[in-house]
């Protein structure tokens, strides 16, 4: 028997006491550990759930989260039935909205928060740093952290968060008040996101992806939408994309806010753009209509790829909607360099230049970094998502040289290509043979002609063959070294 009271927690915040309050925590993740560990703290009773027994070190958070109190429930079955008694549930972003536990607290009308949302909640009141919020199909991460970079050059206390770093909520918890925060959120985290309301954020792009987890791109791009709800500032859009524009304008935000557009040609009045070489502001200067804010040049950036510039761009309207001045955002894109497994050089190889963008795990983000190269060995394949490449195929075949495909879906992409660059040379290397990857950069590179690049852009995530994108791309890494025998 229940002994819930509906919307006992709805009001809830940091200074309010928990005590008595019954919390489910679905998922013993880094932000389920995050949300467990806090809610703890704040005396709630915390029940932690997940369906696979914990190793290494989850099962050390799973024995601290013991011994701070919490009652952690973990192997098969643990998740069959929600708890008698909770008043919330916390959920981990990857969980199906239509998984059992979650339907079970719906229809209970038990509340159920993401791990952002109970860290917006949990906002210090009087020292609550606004968030610059960063989502899209692809640039997420790289913009986020070119956002950090540019805060940090402008003198403000700040961190990159949420789906990158730190988990959101050990970032508001921090006794250290932040003076901005710059959050990434993937759209997993938007759809159990409701109270939210960014400064300013930023949609960077809207393709194909997790249609294994949406039942539509309607669904995906609605919940890719939800970070512009309440914007105070800034709604920034990629002109090049229609699709982010159309969000903003169905955005419900406060009085004033403006949409920002910003773009890879001259930028109109109202925008970020490129001028001959020049990162260029006509939003955030006093007379936009004739004049722009130089904000760096695309010397100044670590790769000038086109979608890399994008990304420098979309920072930048954040930066500038938070009153950093352009001499800071030049001085934060100087430093910057991008993460591993981007658009990473690894070797060149008989004058083959051999590119590491393991990171490329959907279509839009391998065209994307198929279009910085004139001439490409393409190597590509893993799981697909349920995505779709010919569109990619289209506009990317006149730059194929061929292509090397390996992973589970890697038929997907080869119907792909037969239908729409028949003419491309393409490799297919079973899973089952040993040493795939040295047989992958083999053939790449019996594809490949002095100048060219062969590149790693699967398009796909790794999890068929590897652990995550990093050690596919460590993988590619290694081949290619042995290739040049170092």
């Amino acid at each position: 028997m229940s002994d819930r009271v509906p919307g006992r927690v709805d009001a809830l915040g940091r200074r309010d006491s928990w005590e008595g309050v019954r919390a489910a925590v679905a998922g013993l993740g880094v932000s389920g550990f995050a949300a467990a560990d806090n809610l703890t703290h704040l005396g709630a009773q915390v029940v932690v759930l997940d369906e696979t027994e914990p190793t290494g070190e989850r099962a050390e958070k799973a024995t601290l989260l013991e011994v701070l109190g919490a009652d952690v429930r973990t192997g098969p079955g643990s998740t069959a039935t929600l708890p008698d008694g909770v008043d919330v549930l916390v959920t981990s972003p990857g969980w199906r909205p239509d998984a059992a536990l979650l339907t079970q607290a719906r229809g209970l009308g038990v509340p159920v928060w993401g791990e952002v949302e109970l860290a917006w909640r949990l906002r210090d009141p009087e020292h609550a740093a606004p968030w610059l919020a960063i989502t899209g199909t692809n640039g997420k991460t790289t913009t986020v952290q070119m956002l950090e970079a540019m805060l940090r050059a402008g003198g403000l206390r700040t961190v990159a968060c949420g789906n990158v770093g730190l988990p959101l909520v050990e970032v508001v918890m921090d006794p250290e008040p932040y003076d901005v925060l710059a959050v990434e959120l993937s759209s997993f985290q938007l759809h159990y996101t409701d109270s939210m309301t960014a400064q300013s954020a930023a949609v960077l792009n809207v393709a194909e992806d997790h249609l294994d987890w949406y039942s539509s791109m309607a669904d995906y791009a609605a919940d890719k939408g939800r970070i512009y709800s309440g914007v105070e500032r800034a709604c920034v859009y990629n002109v090049a994309d229609p699709l982010t524009e159309e969000l903003v304008r169905e955005a419900d935000v406060v009085e004033g806010a403006r949409a920002i557009g910003f773009t890879l040609g001259t930028p109109a009045v109202g925008m970020l753009g490129v001028v001959d070489d020049v990162l260029a502001d006509r939003a955030f200067v006093e007379n936009r209509h004739d004049s722009a804010a130089e904000l760096g040049t695309l010397a100044d950036l670590a790769s000038p790829a086109p979608h890399m510039v994008a990304n420098a761009l979309a920072a930048a309207a954040l930066a500038r909607s938070h009153g950093v001045a352009p001499a800071a955002v030049r001085d934060g894109l100087r430093g910057f360099r991008p993460d591993g497994h981007r658009i990473a050089t690894v070797a060149t190889v008989a004058e083959v230049t051999y590119v590491d963008d393991s990171k490329a795990t959907n279509p839009h983000a391998a065209r994307s970094s198929l279009g910085a190269y004139e001439h490409v060995v393409w190597v590509a394949g893993g799981l697909a998502k349920g995505a779709s490449f010919d569109d990619l195929v289209v506009a990317m075949g006149p730059r194929m040289r061929g292509v090397v495909l390996l992973g589970r879906d890697r038929a997907v992409i080869a119907d792909a290509l037969r239908r729409h660059a028949p003419e491309v040379p393409v490799i297919e290397v079973p899973d089952d043979e040993t040493d795939v990857m040295d047989r992958v950069v083999r053939a790449a590179a019996g594809l490949a002609q002095p100048g060219d690049t062969v590149l790693l852009a699967p398009g796909c995530a790794s999890m068929d063959m590897f652990a995550n994108y990093g050690a596919r791309g460590d993988a590619f890494a290694g081949s290619v070294r042995r290739l040049g025998g170092s």
